[in-house]
C-alpha cells in the first residue's frame, strides 16, 4: 500500500476538524476525495504532508510512519502537493518556477524536458512569468512544478477552481494521464462528477468524516450521491 491514513484526527485551535478519517491508496491508483466546501478535505490532505499537526492517528507511506514530520520531509518520501490555489511564484519565469519544484533532484534537466513534452504549452512559454498564464495554464504549471520532484504519490487540492469548463476538462484529462509517468494520484475536489470520470475509487467526507467509499463507477449510481453532489433526485426531498 502506497498510503495509509488510519484513524486521523486534527483541527486548528481547540476546534476538531477531520474525526478519525481512514483511507488507503494503493500504487498506479486515482483516487479522490470528495465533499463540499468545508468537509475536511484540504485540511486532512494538509496533515497528511506535515502542514496542519495531526493530533492523533497514523500516515504511512510505503509501510513507514510519517506522521507528524515536517513537511519538507514529503518530498523525501516522494509525496508532494499541488496546494488549493496553485500558488505558483507569479513574478518568476514559467523554468524558474520549474526549476524551483526540482532544486533537489540532480536530473532536473531531464524531468524538465519529460515535463515540457507532457505540457507543451509549458514550453512555448518558457520564459514567461508565471503571473500572466491563463488559469488553466497556471494550473498546468503547477502540475510541471510538483512533477519536477519525481513523486510517486501526488496530492492534488482542488485542481478545477476557478476553471472554465473546457480547461476543467483538460486538467482532468492531463491528471489521468500521469499514471503513464508512473505517478499515483490522490485529488481532493468538490467537482464530483469530473473526478469520477477519472478515478479508480473515491470516498465522501462529510463534516471531518468518511460517509462513503468504493469503486468511482458504483459511486456516480449511487443515490445519495446522485442527490447530494449530482443535483438528481432533489425534487423528491424538497
Amino acid at each position: 500500500m502506497l498510503l495509509q491514513v488510519r484513524n486521523l484526527r486534527c483541527g486548528y485551535g481547540s476546534l476538531e476538524v477531520v474525526h478519525g478519517v481512514s483511507l488507503h491508496v494503493r500504487a498506479g491508483e486515482i483516487v479522490g476525495l470528495l465533499g463540499g466546501n468545508g468537509a475536511g478535505k484540504s485540511s486532512l490532505l494538509r496533515a497528511v504532508v506535515g502542514l496542519l499537526p495531526p493530533w492523533s492517528g497514523d500516515v504511512l507511506v510505503n509501510g513507514r510512519q510519517v506522521r507528524g514530520q515536517p513537511a519538507w520531509r514529503s518530498v523525501a518520501n516522494t509525496m508532494v502537493l499541488v496546494p488549493e490555489g496553485k500558488m505558483i511564484f507569479s513574478d518568476m519565469t514559467v523554468k524558474e518556477n520549474l526549476l524551483i519544484g526540482g532544486y533537489h533532484n540532480p536530473d532536473r534537466a531531464l524531468q524538465m524536458e519529460i515535463i515540457l513534452e507532457r505540457f507543451p504549452r509549458l514550453r512555448e512559454r518558457l520564459g514567461q512569468l508565471g503571473g500572466t498564464l491563463s488559469g488553466g495554464e497556471q494550473q498546468m504549471l503547477a502540475l510541471g512544478r510538483a512533477l519536477m520532484a519525481r513523486p510517486r504519490l501526488l496530492l492534488l487540492d482542488e485542481p478545477s477552481l476557478g476553471l472554465a469548463p473546457l480547461m476543467v476538462k483538460e486538467v482532468f484529462q492531463e491528471i489521468l494521464k500521469l499514471r503513464d509517468l508512473g505517478v499515483t494520484v490522490l485529488i481532493v475536489e468538490q467537482n464530483v462528477v469530473a473526478t469520477l470520470q477519472i478515478a479508480d475509487r473515491s470516498y465522501v467526507i462529510e463534516t471531518g468524516e468518511i460517509i462513503l467509499e468504493g469503486r468511482a463507477r458504483d459511486l456516480m449510481q449511487n443515490p445519495e450521491v446522485k442527490r447530494a453532489y449530482l443535483g438528481k433526485g432533489r425534487e423528491t426531498r424538497e
